[in-house]
């Protein structure tokens, strides 16, 4: 388990799901510059910020190449790192192929998996969510292809990176007008169908956490699994503009539209 101890005054962040490059490239233009001024809003107190998977709406990394833009974003987070704020990345499965890109860039270690910290005292458990809870089992066998190491090898070896890069662009791009991420906004039924929240649920029956921190459901949820832990969505970047702020004792999740 990784250690965090909050220096005085300092907190630390969490966001997910920017999707950047989607839905075309003015779009993503304009929400690739909120999050830009949201972070060089909150760079003032940030000690660790913790970017929880699908950052990029396609992302493939091959050995010498990456897929070009986002300047305005990595040159903000260059900034940020340079300054002392240390920054920590969860892929998602829109970005699952990141390499070491972010480590190399930023001194940003890259997980797939969920990672357990203890910060200040308090147990988080931190990661995407694609893939967890009961159901969905379409998704996991496509997960489990795309994760292949073969199959990784031959879409980056194979193929030209321009021709592969085209095609995650357009899986991407079918994904988006599929279900409409800017209008289809998910509607909290139960904790019952909240796939995320029975994870948490069964999770915590076998060892505790006071917080459960997951993106991919793009819709903003804070949930009490029982008296002691909490369930946070971080939301999306989309519809929803929300980040989740620690403080050292107290978590928040925030609207960045009417902070």
């Amino acid at each position: 388990m990784k250690e965090i101890n909050l220096l005085p005054n300092k907190k630390i962040y969490f966001a997910s799901d920017f999707h950047l490059g989607a839905p075309n490239h003015e779009k993503s233009l304009v929400r690739e510059k909120k999050i830009c001024q949201w972070l060089d809003e909150i760079k003032h107190d940030a000690q660790v910020i913790f970017l929880v998977g699908d950052l990029f709406d396609f992302w493939f990394e091959h050995r010498q190449t990456v897929p070009k833009g986002y300047v305005r974003f990595f040159g903000k987070l260059a900034e940020l790192v340079d300054s002392g704020i240390e920054l920590v990345v969860f892929t998602g499965n829109h970005d699952m192929w990141m390499r070491d890109y972010f480590m190399q860039s930023f001194g940003a270690p890259t997980y797939r998996e969920s990672q357990e910290y203890l910060i200040n005292g308090k147990r988080f458990l931190i990661g995407h969510g694609d893939g967890l809870g009961p159901g969905d089992y379409a998704y996991k066998v496509l997960k489990k292809v795309f994760e292949n190491k073969i199959c990784r090898w031959l879409f980056g070896n194979i193929l030209h990176p321009d021709l592969s890069l085209k095609l995650g662009y357009a899986w991407a791009s079918h994904s988006w007008q599929k279900h409409d991420k800017e209008k289809d906004v998910y509607v909290f039924e139960s904790t019952d169908k909240e796939i995320l929240f029975q994870y948490c649920l069964e999770e915590e029956k076998t060892i505790h956490r006071d917080f459960y921190i997951f993106g991919h459901r793009h819709y903003k949820f804070d949930l009490q699994i029982n008296q002691n832990s909490r369930y946070i969505n971080l939301g999306d970047w989309i519809y929803f503009y929300s980040y989740a702020c620690f403080d050292g004792e107290k978590l928040d999740l925030i609207d960045y539209k009417t902070a």
